[in-house]
């Protein structure tokens, strides 16, 4: 008999659904959603093989973390359901709401407003450390052997993902690291900026910018941690708040995005947090 699926299990069923209706419908424009269909079904078979009865130590602790191990496979489908560019994108709206909310473009204004060496490194680390940030929970709860609270944790953070990439999907945003120039050379002659822009040159997927993924993403990561180790969610606290500058004052976001993003970060753990794995 195989083990009961939990939610986390049935929320990525149900999200995989969806973008496979959406890679079925853009076919004929993007001969490549073949892939995402395929890889798809794939995770169909990951997910009746992790519910097998009887899994050994290594299969359970698979179990237990698999949907960590599918975020960048997730996000990189973003881009390949764009066709790498080739959708239309509603920047223009944003920087509309951009002027109504802060009177300004502020991720292309603030650095020049503010300009500074110092908190570029700062916050492009910050930026780069969303990474870490994300995975940190699951490793501290796994090495207590608090699976209630490792359990609790990847549902609030998948349950973030699955919400942003959802709007992704159907209200692309370019953002401003394909809408602005560059900033200036300056600015990005640092250690962790170089960084930062070799791997978004490698992995970033268009149309992804509203709302922030990386300031939902950390927020979440730091709440659900907190409810589970006060501790643990204090040390997150200054990461996760320089992240949420940073993605802004380092020209990624749009400022609504880093609100949006906010917004779902704070609220998700808050309604999940009466949640308690059952066991299995």
């Amino acid at each position: 008999m195989a083990v009961a699926l939990r939610p986390v299990d049935v929320l990525l069923l149900a999200y995989l659904g969806v973008v496979s209706v959406v890679a079925a419908g853009r076919l004929d424009r993007i001969p490549e959603c073949w892939w995402l269909l395929l890889a798809h079904a794939l995770f169909v078979l990951l997910l009746f093989l992790l519910t097998r009865p009887g899994l050994g130590t290594f299969g359970r602790a698979i179990r237990e973390v698999y949907p960590l191990l599918l975020v960048l496979g997730l996000y990189g489908e973003l881009d390949v359901l764009s066709g790498s560019g080739a959708v239309a994108v509603h920047d223009p709206l944003v920087q509309r709401w951009e002027l109504a909310v802060f009177g300004m473009q502020v991720s292309a204004e603030w650095w020049q407003r503010m300009p500074s060496r110092f908190w570029s490194t700062v916050l492009h680390a910050a930026y780069f450390c969303y990474y870490v940030i994300v995975i940190v929970p699951a490793f501290y709860f796994a090495l207590r052997r608090d699976l209630a609270s490792l359990r609790h944790f990847i549902l609030v953070l998948m349950t973030t993902f699955v919400l942003c990439y959802l709007v992704f999907i159907f209200f692309p945003v370019a953002g401003p690291y394909y809408e602005f120039p560059r900033p200036a050379a300056w600015f990005t002659d640092n250690f962790f900026a170089r960084l930062v822009y070799e791997t978004l040159a490698t992995g970033s997927s268009y149309g992804a910018a509203f709302p922030s993924s990386h300031v939902a993403a950390t927020v979440a990561t730091a709440i659900s941690s907190a409810q589970g180790s006060r501790r643990l969610g204090l040390a997150l606290l200054i990461p996760t708040v320089l992240l949420t500058v940073g993605v802004v004052y380092c020209q990624m976001h749009y400022g609504v995005d880093a609100l949006s993003g906010l917004v779902i970060g704070i609220a998700v753990p808050f309604a999940l947090r009466h949640y308690h794995a059952p066991d299995d």
